[in-house]
């Protein structure tokens, strides 16, 4: 009897560790799944904000970018107002389907690349006009 109760408490917390690791792995992946592409809805979408953050990109707003971004994640780092320009124009070719053409322009940024390299890391690249 002790052998089934010690058994069985094995199986629930290896159960419980694999379902984490899952739930880890899930969401690293959903998080990583919007970046670059727009037709993918990020963590913090909302009908208002789309719209806002729309007319940032035709209007090449960066300031209104900026407010809406809040500081969020690693892209407002590297974003600033010499380059969003360049950032607007990945996001207009995502739109238009030309992918590759917009991975072009984010590698240049120093966006999307899966170990931190790129123009945009360090001390270069205008990062104290933040």
């Amino acid at each position: 009897m002790e052998t089934k109760k010690y058994l069985s408490k094995k199986f629930l917390l290896g159960t419980s560790m694999l379902m984490a690791t899952a739930g880890l792995v899930g969401s690293a992946l959903y998080a990583s799944a919007y970046q670059g592409d727009p037709n993918v809805k990020g963590p913090n979408y909302t009908v208002e904000r789309h719209d806002a953050m729309t007319k940032a990109f035709e209007n090449n707003d960066y300031n209104a970018w900026k407010e809406l971004m809040a500081g969020r994640g690693r892209v407002t780092q590297i974003i600033n107002e010499g380059n969003f320009s360049k950032f607007a124009k990945a996001h207009k070719l995502a739109l238009e389907g030309k992918m590759e053409e917009s991975k072009k322009i984010r590698a240049e940024l120093g966006l999307g690349l899966r170990n931190g390299s790129g123009k945009g890391q360090g001390m270069g690249m205008n990062r104290n006009n933040r």
